[in-house]
């Protein structure tokens, strides 16, 4: 699995878990709904601004969605 597609899997489940949804975090991080969708989907990867600041909007360490991301990569599961 690609690394954003990690990263975008590890955001949607922490924000699943806080049951925030795209429109809250598009405003948070001040982009566009549909951009933000773009990135949850991994069309679009995360630059490491927006994973920092949508770590801060989750209440979570940024190396923790990358923590994450990577076990997942190596196929640790969720």
């Amino acid at each position: 699995m690609k690394f954003n597609l990690s990263v975008a899997d590890a955001v949607r489940a922490e924000m699943a878990r806080q049951r925030i949804t795209q429109a809250e975090l598009a405003k948070a991080l001040h982009l566009s709904q549909p951009a933000v969708a773009r990135r949850l989907s991994g069309e679009v990867p995360f630059d490491l601004a927006e994973l920092d600041a949508t770590a801060r909007v989750l209440k979570v360490r940024a190396s923790r969605l990358v923590a994450e991301a990577e076990r997942v990569r190596a196929g640790g599961g969720r």
